[in-house]
């Protein structure tokens, strides 16, 4: 499948967020070498939160979030033995989660917090996602394959209706645009040129993993003089 996806234009990919998926990462490496591999932050939370009785929820939600937000990788161990000494000996499956993943969780701490934002927020994936599965679940059966697209894409639109709330959030990727920007200026394509050219930035689910690409332009805005 990321096959498919460098096929229809994907030429390169700057992190690709996945939870664990075996082979995943070799396989990545093989269709866009440079890409970085990044474990999900949600999909850890979410799993140390499984593993906890729910009256330590909010202690625990505490004590992890000195982990995702440190500054660096090394503040990040030491927040992590932290809670490894304090949730240890109650919740060791917890410490053995975050450890397992710790070479592939601690990369986007290398970054700025515009690109740390982008990789550690999948609400709106995953919304969009639970809205297909009730949409899916509550008419239970399609005749054929286009009557099921057809069901995704009216869910699709029914999102954003009068087109307005695109302009919305277009605005709210621009401080992260112009952190990958500077960070990737080699191969951020906007960077190479200013001749107006607009790109679009997807993250495109993949079973449990996501991919933040650099696609192809899609359109050429006019400059101003």
């Amino acid at each position: 499948m990321l096959t498919d996806i460098r096929n229809r234009g994907t030429k390169d990919v700057f992190f690709l967020v996945c939870d664990g998926l075996k082979g995943l990462p070799e396989v990545v490496g093989n269709v866009w070498p440079l890409t970085t591999v990044q474990t999900c932050i949600i999909h850890l939370i979410r799993g140390s939160f499984r593993l906890a009785s729910k009256k330590y929820w909010d202690e625990l939600k505490r004590d992890l979030k000195p982990i995702y937000t440190a500054p660096s990788p090394d503040a990040a161990r030491n927040a992590f033995d932290t809670l490894k000494e304090k949730w240890g000996a109650r919740y060791p499956a917890i410490i053995r989660l975050w450890g397992n993943a710790w070479e592939e969780f601690i990369p986007f701490l290398d970054y700025d917090v515009e690109i740390r934002k982008v990789i550690c927020s999948t609400n709106a994936i995953e919304s969009l996602n639970a809205r297909y599965r009730r949409a899916v679940k509550a008419r239970g059966h399609f005749p054929t394959e286009g009557t099921a697209l057809k069901c995704l894409y009216l869910v699709t639109r029914s999102l954003d209706p009068t087109g307005k709330g695109r302009v919305r959030w277009t605005m709210r990727w621009k401080p992260a645009l112009n952190a990958f920007a500077i960070t990737f200026a080699d191969r951020f394509p906007a960077a190479e040129s200013n001749d107006g050219l607009q790109f679009d930035w997807p993250r495109i689910k993949t079973g449990s993993s996501a991919l933040l690409t650099s696609a192809q332009p899609l359109t050429r805005v006019p400059q101003v003089a």
